[in-house]
């Protein structure tokens, strides 16, 4: 086999093994808060959270374009992709986009290790904006388009992580105050149940987005490595083999469950009833599916944080701990860098050692066996689905302070 050939094996395993990463590390986007208050059960919610981010995935391919195009400056002025890049069968890019890969998947298994619901959309363009800074240069990166339109890193990316969570914020809590004004009056048993009915549909629908917007974002790293290689031309559409395999490893990883996430959403941020589930729930839906339709590759952790955090503030004498809110938005500011960093670095060791079969082989068997370590290290303290609703309060380190508007 050709080297541009093994490269692209590797980088549609792991941009696969990507995939399936971020279905358990976002599950709790759209299941923690109908989890927490009892609308359903875990196992039950994960499955079918799957089954929709599986049937999210074939709905759209415009966010599956942002990755392909709005990251590395691969086209040309006639929209064809660049023949420098794609000298020696793409090898240099593949490799660029495999240290990508590999800076977010690190990134994904470290924060789902301790439990925070960072961003794996981000950690996916941190480690590409750094594997390609480093492969590149600066000027390498897409970062604002031709100026004809809002593109680029900075117009598909950046603004949309700044804007997102506030506006689903300020959405969840003008619903929620609503929401409890409108049943001031009615025995909270009743609503209780009522509500409970509706998280199960607006999770749904969450879930349903999330598939539009995160499975998309696998299906243009691939489509990219598919380029590069001279096996795809076209910037403007995704192979079907592509869509049906993102849309599988993503649907498996939500299945599998990110216990630690949903309990860290559900029960760390705010103690959530029924009501504020699903303000939360239908306000991060409508964020998600909007931006999806856009182009927008947003944070779908971003904006259910958002909603959590703004579903808090709409309720009369709630309370947030902002203690954990904290840790989140440190994880939010971070991701990017550290992700580039990673990949920075996985493309300096690729590249040292040849920039061939070697070194793609080489940072594909480090992130194994990182992966290996932390997965061996979250057995001494496991969270599964029978002790994810545990009380917070028994956490070390949990506090509640009062934040209702």
């Amino acid at each position: 086999m050709e080297t541009a050939t093994v490269i692209l094996v590797l980088v549609v395993v792991v941009a696969l093994s990507f995939d399936f990463t971020n279905g358990f590390h976002d599950t709790a986007n759209a299941m923690a808060t109908s989890i927490a208050t009892g609308a359903l059960k875990p196992k039950t919610a994960v499955a079918l959270s799957g089954i929709l981010n599986l049937v999210g995935a074939f709905l759209s391919v415009e966010v599956a374009l942002t990755v392909t195009n709005a990251v590395v400056k691969i086209q040309a002025k006639d929209g064809s992709p660049k023949p420098e890049l794609l000298q020696g069968g793409g090898s240099a890019l593949l490799l660029i986009v495999l240290a990508g890969l590999v800076g977010a998947i690190v990134w994904n298994l470290l924060t789902w290790l301790v439990g925070l619901p960072s961003s794996s959309s981000h950690a996916l363009f941190g480690g590409l904006i750094g594997s390609t800074v480093a492969g590149l240069g600066w000027a390498g990166v897409n970062w604002n388009g031709d100026g004809s339109k809002i593109d680029g890193v900075v117009g598909k990316v950046i603004i949309p992580a700044i804007a997102s969570p506030v506006l689903a914020c300020i959405v969840a809590t003008v619903g929620t105050w609503m929401v409890h004004r409108v049943v001031s009056g009615v025995a909270q048993r009743f609503t209780d149940q009522g509500f409970r009915w509706g998280q199960i549909g607006s999770a749904s629908l969450v879930s349903l987005a999330h598939g539009t917007n995160d499975a998309q974002k696998t299906m243009g790293v691939i489509t990219l490595g598919l380029i590069a290689s001279g096996h795809w031309s076209d910037t403007g559409s995704v192979p079907f083999w592509v869509k049906a395999a993102c849309a599988l490893a993503i649907a498996s990883g939500t299945y599998l469950g990110g216990w630690r996430i949903i309990r860290t959403l559900g029960k760390g941020l705010v103690e959530i009833s029924p009501a504020q589930g699903m303000s939360a729930e239908t306000s991060s839906g409508a964020v998600i599916l909007i931006s999806s339709h856009l182009g927008f590759a947003l944070s779908t952790t971003h904006v259910t944080t958002g909603s959590v955090l703004g579903s808090g503030l709409g309720k009369p004498g709630a309370t947030v701990r902002w203690r954990v809110a904290g840790r989140m938005v440190v994880a939010w500011v971070t991701t990017i860098p550290a992700a580039g960093l990673v990949g920075a670095l996985m493309w300096w060791i690729g590249h040292t050692l040849g920039g061939g079969v070697v070194g793609a082989l080489v940072i594909s068997l480090a992130l194994l066996g990182f992966a290996v370590v932390v997965m061996r290290h979250s057995r001494k303290n496991p969270v599964h689905a029978d002790n994810v609703n545990d009380e917070w309060d028994a956490t070390a380190g949990a506090e509640r302070t009062p934040a209702a508007v």
